[in-house]
C-alpha cells in the first residue's frame, strides 16, 4: 500500500511539473529534461509513468476531468455546475490551466490535440443525453450538436478572459454564457429551477474536494445554495420546487464543458 501510495504521488508531481513546463514553454519546446529537472525525479520513473511527451500530456489533459462534483436531481444543473467549476479551476489550478492550453495550442504540430476535445465533447453529450431522458431539453434539441456548440463557447470565452483579464472575471462570463445558451435548449420548468451564479461555483467546488478527502457525506445538498445573496438567477428562478438535492446512489459528475 505505501508503495502505491508513493507511485501515485510520484505520478502527481511528474505531471505539475510537466503541467507548468507545458505552461510556460508551450508543447513544442517544452523537453523532457526541462520536466525531469521540474519534478526531481529520475528518468527511470518518469517512463515508469509515462512514455513519451506526448503521453504526459494526455496525462495533463485528464487531469481536467479528474474531480467529481456532487450529482444532482437535475442534469442541466449538473452541466452548468460543471461548466462553472471548470471555469473557477481555470483560475486556481495550474494542471487544468495547462490542459486548456495544451489543448489550444496551434503550434503544438506533433500533438494530437482531439483526445481533449472528445473528452470535453463526450461528457457533456452524456449529461445532455441524461437531461433528454428527464424532459429537461426541448424537443428540437440535437444532444451531440449542442454538445458541440457548448464546448466550442466555452474554449471562446475562456480564451476572451485570457486575453482581456488573465481570466480574472471568468466565472462571471460563464454565467453569462449559460443565462444565454439554456433558454435556447431547457425547459422552461427546469430553466427557472437552475442555480447560474458566481458563488455557486466556490461551493460546489469546496463540497466536491471535501468529499474526495472524506469529509463530508457523498450526498446531500450543496452548502449555502438556494441561500447566496446577490446571485444571477433565470427568470422565473426559485418558484419552482427545491433544486440541488443530491440522489442517493447517483454517480458523481466530471468536471467538462469544454477547454
Amino acid at each position: 500500500m505505501a508503495r502505491q501510495e508513493r507511485a501515485i504521488r510520484t505520478r502527481r508531481t511528474i505531471l505539475e511539473a510537466a503541467a507548468a513546463v507545458f505552461d510556460e514553454r508551450g508543447y513544442t519546446s517544452a523537453t523532457i529534461g526541462e520536466i525531469l529537472d521540474r519534478a526531481g525525479v529520475t528518468k527511470g520513473a518518469l517512463y515508469f509513468h509515462f512514455g513519451s511527451k506526448e503521453e504526459l500530456a494526455v496525462g495533463v489533459f485528464e487531469e481536467q476531468l479528474a474531480i467529481a462534483l456532487p450529482p444532482q436531481s437535475s442534469k442541466l444543473q449538473e452541466l452548468v455546475d460543471s461548466g462553472l467549476v471548470l471555469a473557477r479551476r481555470l483560475r486556481s489550478e495550474p494542471l487544468v490551466r495547462a490542459s486548456v492550453g495544451l489543448a489550444l495550442d496551434q503550434g503544438a504540430m506533433d500533438l494530437d490535440r482531439t483526445p481533449a476535445f472528445r473528452m470535453w465533447i463526450d461528457q457533456n453529450v452524456q449529461m445532455l443525453a441524461e437531461a433528454k431522458a428527464q424532459g429537461e431539453l426541448l424537443p428540437h434539441v440535437d444532444v451531440a450538436e449542442t454538445a458541440e456548440l457548448l464546448v466550442g463557447s466555452f474554449s471562446g470565452v475562456q480564451l476572451l478572459s485570457q486575453l482581456r483579464c488573465q481570466r480574472q472575471d471568468l466565472e462571471r462570463r460563464i454565467v453569462v454564457m449559460f443565462e444565454h445558451f439554456l433558454p435556447g435548449i431547457a425547459v422552461p420548468a427546469v430553466l427557472a429551477r437552475l442555480d447560474i451564479s458566481v458563488e455557486r461555483a466556490e461551493l460546489v467546488l469546496a463540497q466536491a474536494q471535501a468529499q474526495a478527502q472524506g469529509r463530508v457525506p457523498g450526498h446531500g445538498q450543496v452548502p449555502g445554495q438556494g441561500q447566496v445573496p446577490g446571485q444571477s438567477q433565470m427568470p422565473g428562478q426559485g418558484q419552482g420546487p427545491e433544486q440541488g438535492r443530491v440522489q442517493e446512489g447517483a454517480v458523481p459528475t466530471q468536471v467538462s464543458s469544454g477547454a
